[in-house]
């Protein structure tokens, strides 16, 4: 069964760094593409980042670029979403997710969320002071 688990949220003051980590069980994570989104309330879910199961080439939105990284262990079957220089606005629940079935080049870059077909829970980032 596969099953993807968000984990490092949390409460952060403007300008500081959170590591989100998405843990995969049922499956070997570094063979498959794996996406970050994100959703505010009122808002669509937003594609973040993604690094690809093929070649391991990563990809950033301009929202993010530059504050953002991602990155895989494979030996704890982990990627982790390195988010740096953060801001009000990114506040929202961060969700990763894959797709067993999908090609890496329909996954990554992020174009839509609907190819997506597995799902974490979600973990929740606030940047506030």
């Amino acid at each position: 069964q596969v099953q993807l688990v968000e984990s490092g949220g949390g409460l952060v003051q403007p300008g500081g760094s959170l590591r989100l980590s998405c843990t995969a069980s049922g499956f070997t994570m570094s063979y498959y593409t794996i996406g970050w989104f994100r959703q505010a309330p009122g808002k669509e879910r937003e594609g973040l980042s993604c690094i690809r199961g093929d070649d391991g080439s990563t990809y950033h939105a301009d929202s993010v670029k530059g504050r953002f990284a991602i990155s895989r262990d494979n030996t704890e079957n982990t990627v982790t979403l390195h988010m740096d220089n953060l801001k009000p606005e990114d506040t929202a629940v961060y969700y990763c997710a894959t797709s067993l079935y999908e090609s890496s080049r329909s996954l990554c870059p992020i174009s839509s969320r609907s190819v997506f077909g597995s799902w974490g829970q979600g973990t929740q980032v606030t940047v506030s002071s």
